[in-house]
């Protein structure tokens, strides 16, 4: 009875991973660049969402095995959560969202172009019917009587199948009794009965597994695409979560950055209280470094909203209820890694790692497997240009008995091999006693066909419009892997820019200082190097994220996220993020 069973899903499951509770130590959640990548896997709304799209594809491929059209099932790709604040990073990937969808039987839902897929899965049937009849008669001849009266019961089963390369055939067996109040009857009651075999071959349009079986092929090929667009999920979540990531670093340092400078200026501000106390000072000095104080605190309480906003949303995208709960919504965020000074490491030639991206992007992938989807659904499509030819054959098998009337005895029917019972009847249909035959053929031919080569044209130009928007999509992989290198150079030397300049800001300022404590400086310029020193620190800090980003977004350009970051795609769809980091003792981990 499973055939006709509904069958159950489970409920979404809103748990987080036991992953991140093993991270929180007193209030704060500790998070590695590994930590991060594995809860995202494990609890990102959107990698879960993704994960059901193999399972909607696998149902939808059981549809077109029985024979019907396809469905369009699933989401795309979703993209990743944005951070606070990404001064001047460019991310790549833009289009993602726009990704990852299948091909249709015709484009859209429910739709069929060419000819009809038969049913596949074979049919049972059966039939009765159980009849009483009086019929008032205006020759009696015939029947002897004024009413003519019939009881019948009648049973039928059949049996019917259809096969991928055009042929159909029913198998059916029907019974009839009847039982009349007729005198004129050699047989009453009695019995009839066939079996029947009819055979239905389509030789033009509809011939050929090619044909009626292109959906389950386009169908695999869409379960390729749903387990490629589960990877661009992944890869787009994990580049995602970690640009958050590192922000949230470069935001800790840059709260760092600004308490140093909030000490600093109070420093300023006691001396020169002190100085204008002893009258070695002019009270205005006062006014400038209390002015100040003021407004490096003002920038410190900016920096840490920054950094708490930062938190809220990585908290958001690692967490299947967010920051619903009061007890991930009440922690901290302490990253462990610390971003590390861009290298010198060469990046590689521009023509390598543009055949790198190539083979490795999901978007390229899916482009080329639909593509082939639609040259499956071309097949089908052509072949309704053909005129509808079949040949039919029919075999049947007959069979009569009852019980003899006084008219058969009479008669001298006594010997007849129409006398017995059901046993009786079986044994002529299976000895094929009264057998009958048919064979044919039918042809059907449209004078001018203008729907079907209207839709192989459409179809045809769309093939080709599909194979421009691959190399179209080629030419992109190109330019994003181009953009990402230069990105890279450029976050590199805008790094050793700000380093520099934080540098000459330190040095500036300590001379400054010297200066102002031998009397051959001002106040106001120790308080100008003093907002000098905390803009470069803070420029240098989101010098170094940005670096971070543009490395990332090279990674993403060449399709090389999942491998740079250890992930297993099969792990991933299970829903393990990998093996867990040591939490608070990990140490400062090089990214």
């Amino acid at each position: 009875m499973d055939p006709y069973r509904t069958r159950d899903v489970p409920a979404i499951n809103l748990a987080n991973s036991s992953r991140l509770d093993s991270l929180v130590r007193a209030g704060n959640l500790y998070l590695t660049a590994q930590d991060v990548v594995a809860l995202a896997i494990e609890n990102n709304i959107d990698v879960e969402v993704q994960r059901y799209a193999p399972l909607l594809a696998r149902e939808v491929l059981k549809r077109a095995q029985g024979g019907g059209v396809l469905r369009a099932v699933g989401s795309g790709v979703a993209a990743g959560p944005q951070s606070v604040s990404l001064q001047g990073v460019s991310l790549t990937g833009g289009s993602a969202g726009s990704a990852g969808s299948g091909v249709s039987s015709g484009g859209g839902i429910l739709t069929q172009l060419g000819p009809s897929i038969p049913t596949l899965d074979p049919t049972i049937s059966a039939f009765a019917n159980f009849q009483h009849t009086t019929s008032p008669q205006s020759n009696t001849v015939l029947t002897g009587t004024n009413a003519f009266v019939a009881d019948t019961r009648t049973y039928q089963a059949s049996y019917s199948q259809n096969w991928l390369f055009g042929l159909g055939a029913t198998m059916s067996y029907s019974s009839q009794y009847t039982k009349v109040n007729s005198n004129f009857y050699t047989l009453n009651p009695y019995t009839s009965g066939n079996l029947d075999l009819q055979l239905t071959q389509n030789l033009l349009q509809g011939f050929g597994s090619a044909v009626n079986g292109r959906n389950i092929r386009v169908q695999k090929n869409n379960l390729k695409v749903t387990d490629l667009q589960f990877k661009l999920q992944l890869i787009t979540t994990i580049s995602a979560v970690l640009n958050l990531y590192w922000d949230l670093v470069s935001f800790q340092q840059d709260v760092q950055a600004r308490e140093q400078a909030v000490k600093t200026a109070q420093q300023l501000y006691d001396d020169n209280k002190r100085m204008v106390e002893v009258g070695t000072l002019a009270e205005i000095e006062v006014t400038r470094a209390e002015s100040q104080l003021y407004a490096a605190k003002q920038d410190l309480v900016i920096s840490r909203t920054n950094l708490l906003q930062q938190e809220t949303v990585l908290k958001n995208a690692l967490s299947r209820s967010g920051v619903a709960s009061a007890e991930l919504a009440s922690v901290h965020i302490v990253a462990l890694d610390r971003i590390a000074p861009p290298d010198a490491a060469e990046i590689g030639e521009l023509e390598k790692l543009v055949a790198e991206a190539a083979e490795k992007r999901p978007e390229i992938q899916q482009s080329r497997i639909n593509l082939e989807s639609n040259n499956l659904n071309l097949v089908g499509i052509k072949n309704s240009l053909k005129p509808t030819l079949q040949a039919f054959a029919e075999l049947t098998n007959n069979g009569l008995t009852g019980d003899l009337t006084a008219l058969g005895l009479a008669a001298g029917a006594a010997g007849s091999p129409l006398v017995g019972g059901y046993g009786n009847l079986l044994g002529q249909i299976a000895r094929r006693n009264y057998p009958n035959y048919s064979a044919g053929f039918s042809l059907n031919i449209p004078l001018r066909n203008r729907a079907a080569q209207s839709d192989y044209v459409t179809s045809l130009i769309e093939i080709r419009q599909n194979e421009l928007n691959l190399q179209k999509t080629l030419n992109q992989v190109r330019v994003d892997v181009q953009n990402a290198m230069i990105g890279l150079e450029q976050a590199k030397a805008r790094y050793d820019a700000a380093r520099t300049s934080r540098t000459l800001a330190l040095q500036t300022l300590e001379a400054d200082q010297k200066k102002f404590s031998l009397g051959a400086s001002t106040s106001f310029q120790v308080v100008q190097d003093q907002r000098d020193l905390a803009n470069a620190q803070s420029s240098e800090v989101q010098a170094m994220a940005n670096y971070t980003h543009a490395r990332i977004s090279l990674e993403q350009a060449l399709g090389r996220t999942l491998d740079v970051n250890h992930v297993s795609v099969e792990e991933a769809m299970r829903g393990n993020g990998g093996p867990a980091s040591k939490g608070p003792d990990a140490g400062q981990v090089k990214q």
